[in-house]
Order: structure tokens, then C-alpha cells, then sequence
């Protein structure tokens, strides 16, 4: 099977489960799986690893739980494409959402293929994890909090862990502008109230981890769209 093709086929499998959960929370998840460039990139680099167990913070309705499920279903039907590293196999992903509203949905799709917990990702317990994801959720919290979530994330990763970050650069010009828009028109329509954003330029985000002993990569993360994302690789060295 071929990318265009695999992409097709992991959108359809991904969002399907979201039918039980509501009209709007299937077609938001078609949109944003379609849409959003970090979902295939995590499969296609092997940024998740097999096994792993995976915490997702700031979870939304479970659409990277439901994404990663899907795509370790259609590996198991022989159609990953051919040259890509392995799928992401027998993983756990436990995550963590603020919003009552979007933990049902969650619940509601995924059932116990994964664990959705309702609470605050800077107070709730990490546990232990070989993968932390956070997509684009720090810049909901004050600078202060966003250092603490780093440290207690750094504390939770086992040894050769790694940590998957997208930020908004903020030094990005119009095209952070353009993200920070869309970023609150999203957060509308989704019921949630309009919060203060607390975003940072790249080299701010690089320094943070650097500093808390992650190798850190900066990746692209805005193909296809008109934004300011950077996914930050960051292993624990």
C-alpha cells in the first residue's frame, strides 16, 4: 500500500470509533486527522515505538489513543507501507485531559483500547512512560507550570525515552499569527472558554530541554498548513 493510499485507510479506521460518541466528535476527528500532518509523521518516522507505553497529555477527545490503535490494525491486515519503520504494536496509551466534555468522547470511542483520565496535566500523577506526547497544549499554561510539567515529564520517561512536543514558534512571523487565530477559533467551537496563551519562540522551547538533559531535534511540522508548528523529538540522552 502506498502513503496516499495508507492515509486514506488509517483516516477512515481512526475517526470511525468517534461515531458512537456524537456527530460533531467524528467529524472532528475526520478533520483533524486529515488535516494535521504530526499524526502520519509520528508512523511514518517511528517516533512511537512498539510496545510503548505511551501518555498522552492534554489527550483532547483521543484522537493520537484512536490514531495509533488504527494504525496497529491496519498493520495487522499487511497494510503498512512498504519501507516505513515498524508499526506501532502492542503500545498503552493512558491519557490525560482537563475538559469533562472531551474525556466522554474519548471514553465513549475507545472503550478500553485506551485509558483516558480526567484531571490537570500539572497536578496528575505520570506514573511511568517511554513515550510523552504533547501536542500542541503547553502554551494553555503560564510559563512557570510549563517548566514544572518538563521536569515531572523528564522524571517520568524510563531510560532511552523520548518526548514528542509541538510547539508554536513564536518567533515565526505571520504564520504563528495565522496558528494563534485558528488556535482560538478551534478552542471556541469546541466549548472550551478562551484562555491567555503562553507561547515561546523556538530557541526558548530548545533551551528548556536542553537544560533538563534531553537531545533535542526540531522538525517541521506544518505541511499542508499555513502555520508556525515545530515538532520537538526530544531523547533522554
Amino acid at each position: 500500500m502506498n502513503e496516499p493510499e495508507f492515509r486514506t485507510a488509517l483516516v477512515d479506521a481512526a475517526a470511525a470509533p468517534y461515531r458512537q460518541a456524537g456527530r460533531f466528535a467524528w467529524h472532528f476527528a475526520r478533520g483533524k486527522i486529515g488535516s494535521d500532518p504530526a499524526f502520519l509523521a509520528l508512523l511514518r518516522l517511528g517516533l512511537v515505538p512498539p510496545h510503548a507505553r505511551v501518555l498522552d497529555l492534554g489527550c483532547g477527545q483521543g484522537l493520537l489513543a484512536s490514531t495509533l490503535v488504527a494504525a496497529d490494525a491496519l498493520h495487522a491486515r499487511g497494510t503498512w507501507p512498504a519501507g516505513w519503520p515498524p508499526a506501532p504494536s502492542g503500545i498503552r496509551v493512558h491519557g490525560v485531559e482537563l475538559m469533562p466534555r472531551d474525556v466522554e468522547r474519548a471514553r465513549r470511542a475507545l472503550g478500553d483500547r485506551a485509558s483516558i483520565e480526567q484531571g490537570d496535566i500539572r497536578s496528575v500523577d505520570f506514573g511511568a512512560a517511554d513515550a510523552v506526547v504533547i501536542l500542541d497544549v503547553l502554551h494553555y499554561i503560564p510559563p512557570a507550570d510549563q517548566e514544572a510539567v518538563l521536569v515531572r515529564v523528564r522524571n517520568a520517561l524510563s531510560s532511552g525515552g523520548v518526548l514528542l512536543l509541538r510547539v508554536g514558534d513564536a518567533a515565526g512571523g505571520l504564520p504563528f499569527r495565522v496558528s494563534q487565530g485558528v488556535d482560538r477559533i478551534v478552542t471556541f467551537v469546541r466549548g472550551h472558554r478562551l484562555a491567555q496563551l503562553h507561547c515561546r519562540p523556538l530557541r526558548e522551547w530548545t533551551d528548556a530541554l536542553a537544560v533538563l538533559g534531553f537531545e533535542v531535534q526540531a522538525l517541521p511540522m506544518s505541511q499542508g498548513t499555513p502555520f508556525a508548528n515545530v515538532l520537538l523529538v526530544a531523547r533522554v540522552g
